[in-house]
C-alpha cells in the first residue's frame, strides 16, 4: 500500500504543504511531551499519509482520535475546506521485539528515500531521522 501511496500524483496530497506537515509534526510532539499520550519513537509525514511508531500510554483509539481531530481541523482551516481529512480507519500493529522495532524505525525513516524524495533519510524535513538542533538524545529513540 505504501508504494501505491508514495507514487500517487493525484488525489489529496495536502501533507506536502509545509504548513500542514509542520503542524502535524508539532501535534505529534505535543501529544508526547504535553499530554503524555505516548513515547514517540519514529515518524514521517508523507504527501498523503503518515507513519508513526509509538509506545502508547493511553488507548490507541484515543491517541488516533485526538491526533486526527486536531490535525484535520487545522489542515482544513489552512486549506479553506471542511469535512473529512483523514481516512476513517488507521492501520496499527503490535511490535513484538527489539529486532522488529528497529526494522520498523528504518522502514518509517526510509519511506521518503523509497519514494524518491531524498537520497538520505535525514534529508527529509518531516521525519524523525532529521537531526534537530538542541534536541537532547532520548533513550527510546536509538536512531537519534
Amino acid at each position: 500500500m505504501d508504494r501505491i501511496l508514495d507514487s500517487a500524483r493525484n488525489g489529496p496530497l495536502h501533507l506536502r504543504l509545509p504548513e500542514i506537515a509542520n503542524m502535524t509534526v508539532e501535534a505529534l510532539r505535543y501529544r508526547e511531551k504535553n499530554l503524555d499520550h505516548y513515547d514517540l519513537h519514529a515518524y514521517v509525514i508523507m504527501a498523503n499519509h503518515v507513519h508513526i511508531l509509538i509506545t502508547p500510554h493511553v488507548e490507541v483509539s484515543k491517541v488516533m482520535h485526538s491526533l486526527k481531530l486536531f490535525t484535520a481541523r487545522e489542515a482544513n482551516r489552512v486549506l479553506g475546506l471542511a469535512g473529512p481529512f483523514w481516512q476513517h480507519e488507521s492501520y496499527d500493529r503490535l511490535v513484538r521485539d527489539a529486532t522488529e522495532f528497529q526494522r520498523i524505525v528504518r522502514y518509517i525513516e526510509r519511506n521518503p528515500v523509497h519514494a524518491g524524495l531524498v537520497t538520505m533519510p535525514e534529508d527529509f524535513r518531516w521525519s524523525s531521522a532529521r537531526p534537530i538542533d538542541n534536541r537532547p538524545p532520548v533513550g527510546n529513540r536509538p536512531h537519534v
